[in-house]
């Protein structure tokens, strides 16, 4: 389902909204040809998963905006120049005032995806005959998913290709990373079975944590652990939060990721995933958005009040996958229209634009 209104209507709030994202997040600085996406909600002015995003954007919009292949190439630009210290084919994950990386200059697995998944759609978008090659450097970056941000026993993602065997983060996984579509994309792509298996084995582990730990709600938690053995919520703060094992500000992007493959495949698994949280947080905030929490624990309990793009925006994707949720939907959509580009979150922001462009129709999988 799409929100009420004409598709050239529709259309028209995506572009808006993106016009309004492009002024407060699309920067030239440090010269070099380079164009980056800013992050100044980050702990560094750049980081990789807002490249990432400003990546799969800018490929999506191309209809709309006749620079979008310009920046896009400056993305790429800035994405060879920035590799990671692990593995030169993935992008470093921070990046100071100057443009350098710092951190240890490794690489983080949301970033990478959607890099990946980015210059698949530009391929698609534009041919990879021009300045850059999007599709040969799409199957190095997902090759070089695979070897250094899969976990090869779990087939779960790693949180970077800086975990390795031995370390305290081997087994644990950010479900937010967990893009369906993507590892679609990837096995489109490269023709690698492994991503089937690896598309399986995220599935296998949404479906069950939604059974185990959210039985009443469909929750995911922010990070996942144990992956090796009975993987489990974190069961406090493992990597960032107290609210580890919470839906916090990580997980809340999963009705999103979950249904982008919904409605993109029609997948069964995903679709009872996406379907059981709409039912969730429809029952929950009696159809009114402005009731959907900053932050819920797995029963439904919620951690904070106030009200954030990046915690309402993404239940519209899971909307869009139940016939009987249209004023919903509707009312999902209306308070997004009604939401401002918050220009010191490129975070929430960035999530808004992309369930826009998904609920107006115009998500698709490479």
């Amino acid at each position: 389902m799409k929100p009420s209104g004409t598709q050239a209507a529709l259309d028209q709030k995506v572009v808006e909204y993106y016009n309004k994202w492009k002024a407060a997040f699309v920067r030239q600085n440090c010269g070099n040809g380079w164009y980056q996406i800013i992050s100044p909600d980050a702990d560094h002015p750049y980081v990789a998963e807002a490249q990432g995003y400003g990546m799969v954007v800018t490929a999506t919009m191309a209809g709309a905006d006749p620079d979008a292949k310009k920046i896009f190439d400056g993305l790429v630009k800035w994405k060879i120049d920035h590799p990671s210290s692990v593995n030169p084919n993935l992008l470093a994950a921070e990046q100071d005032t100057a443009c350098k990386s710092v951190n240890g200059g490794d690489g983080a697995t949301d970033g990478d995806m959607d890099v990946a998944y980015g210059l698949l759609l530009a391929d698609k978008q534009w041919g990879s005959a021009g300045t850059y090659n999007y599709k040969d450097l799409a199957l190095k970056h997902i090759a070089a998913i695979k070897k250094d941000e899969v976990n090869p026993t779990t087939k779960l993602l790693k949180l970077g290709d800086w975990s390795g065997s031995g370390d305290q983060y081997y087994y644990i996984s950010r479900t937010s990373d967990w893009m369906a579509d993507h590892f679609r994309a990837f096995r489109a792509a490269s023709g690698d079975t492994t991503w089937d298996a690896v598309r399986g084995a995220h599935q296998t582990q949404i479906s069950r944590l939604q059974s185990t730990y959210a039985s009443g709600t469909g929750l995911l938690p922010d990070f996942v652990v144990d992956t090796n053995t009975t993987p489990r919520p974190a069961p406090g703060q493992v990597l960032e939060d107290p609210n580890d094992g919470a839906y916090w500000w990580n997980a809340c992007r999963t009705p999103w990721r979950i249904a982008d493959d919904a409605v993109t495949s029609g997948d069964a698994t995903s679709l009872a995933a996406a379907r059981k949280l709409n039912g969730w947080i429809k029952t929950k905030t009696g159809g009114d958005p402005n009731k959907i929490a900053v932050g819920y624990k797995l029963n439904g309990t919620q951690i904070s009040s106030g009200s954030e793009a990046a915690f309402f925006a993404p239940f519209a994707v899971a909307a869009m996958t139940d016939p009987g949720s249209q004023a919903w939907l509707d009312a999902l959509w209306n308070k997004m229209l009604a939401t401002p580009v918050d220009t010191s979150s490129y975070f929430s922001a960035s999530i808004q634009l992309q369930v826009m462009i998904t609920a107006s129709g115009n998500h698709w999988v490479p």
